[in-house]
């Protein structure tokens, strides 16, 4: 299906500033390559419009990318540790006026890079992460924007702290095991060493959960599972989350509330040991990336803004990508979700502030299908809204 702007525009129908702020199609598209397909379908319609591409995440898998395509940075390479301490590399990457430095921690601590072994939940930790850090430092950053998801690590951001100088020793004054399960011997945490840099820039934490950091609902219980920890382990890391919070706190209050604080408990307790030793805000990611990119300024004069993602439902409204661009988009525009599967139907999407959802999926097709053809059928998709807009617009 292709579209011909000479049949599809009104006459009348006068040129609209289109904004294209797409999350990734994950496994089809990245956020880059949706928005480039959105544009396409819109320029279909549109040709004499201003059409912006502006990829965006919600703090997850896919941040990196997005800020690399909006900055118009490269990714640089960094050697560093596995989850596991076995040599591995990472990319971050920086921003053109070179202040501020996103990361995705699971270059260095996710599950995909350890998942040529047993998983070792109670070994895994976070000290690769801390590699990073020290190497965008190094560059002279000011500003520091963590992706935690995706880990395999249950150790409270103890392991960041330690390659950044912190020593996280036992009662006998010797460095604890590494990962979660060394973290019950914990006596005391000597930060005469620590980085100063790493305590003079912001730091922003992106987290998509607001689980504590211990209990029913804490790390260990809740996601500890999916890093391979059985009942027995998760006991062990649950417990050593409270102890670590219990030697950080200066009162038994403080770490009670470090225990119960929303979104402590993301990527097994990071976000614990940074904003303690660092002052790290802990921030809904797409609020971090919608800052980080600009998103209001690029909205700001928007009539059609294009947003979508590999699956929209009411989860999407949530904090997620859909949920930012929506809401910082002006009133007068026409917000329209282009997606794999639309969950919501059009009496939903109206009360929720989205003009309209259509799926790239034409009728009944697998999901192999679509994602061979993800892009085409996000150019085509976008396009077909377009026309719809323009048929409106006459």
């Amino acid at each position: 299906m292709s579209y011909d702007a000479s049949t599809t525009q009104a006459p009348s129908a006068r040129t609209p500033r289109i904004v294209c702020a797409p999350d990734s199609f994950k496994g089809s598209a990245s956020a880059p390559a949706a928005a480039s397909a959105l544009a396409r379908g819109a320029r279909a319609v549109f040709p004499d419009s201003s059409v912006a591409e502006l990829p965006f995440a919600d703090g997850g898998e896919g941040t990196l990318d997005a800020l690399l395509a909006v900055w118009g940075t490269r990714p640089r390479t960094v050697d560093t540790v596995d989850a596991l301490g076995r040599p591995a590399s990472a990319a971050f990457g920086v921003s053109p006026d070179g202040s501020t430095a996103v990361i995705e921690a699971a270059q260095a601590n996710g599950l995909p890079q350890v998942s040529d072994v047993p998983l070792q939940p109670e070994r895994a930790d976070t000290y690769g992460v801390g590699l990073i850090v020290s190497s965008a430092l190094d560059l002279g950053v000011e500003e520091i924007l963590l992706c935690i998801g995706g880990s395999a690590s249950t150790d409270g951001g103890a392991g960041i702290a330690a390659a950044l100088g912190a020593r996280f020793t036992d009662a006998s004054g010797r460095p604890i095991a590494p990962g979660g399960g060394g973290l019950a011997s914990l006596a005391s945490v000597d930060t005469s060493g620590l980085d100063e840099r790493a305590r003079s820039v912001r730091w922003r934490i992106a987290v998509d959960v607001d689980n504590p950091l211990t209990g029913p609902r804490g790390a260990a219980a809740v996601f500890g599972p999916q890093k391979g920890a059985d009942p027995e382990s998760v006991t062990v890391l649950d417990t050593g989350l409270g102890h670590l919070a219990e030697v950080l706190a200066g009162s038994a209050a403080e770490a009670e509330t470090f225990a119960t604080t929303p979104g402590f408990g993301a990527a097994g307790g990071i976000p614990l040991t940074l904003s303690t030793l660092f002052g790290a805000e802990v921030v809904p990611g797409s609020t971090m990336v919608a800052e980080a990119v600009g998103l209001t300024a690029a909205l700001a004069q928007a009539d059609i803004v294009l947003t979508g993602e590999g699956s929209f439902d009411s989860q999407s409204l949530g904090g997620k990508v859909v949920a930012a661009v929506r809401d910082r988009a002006p009133a007068s525009a026409r917000v329209i979700v282009v997606a794999g599967r639309v969950g919501l139907s059009p009496a939903e999407c109206r009360q929720s502030g989205i003009t309209a959802a259509l799926s790239i999926a034409a009728g009944p097709a697998d999901l192999d299908t679509l994602s061979e053809r993800a892009e085409a059928l996000i150019e085509d998709t976008a396009a077909h809204a377009c026309a719809l807009v323009a048929a409106g617009m006459g």
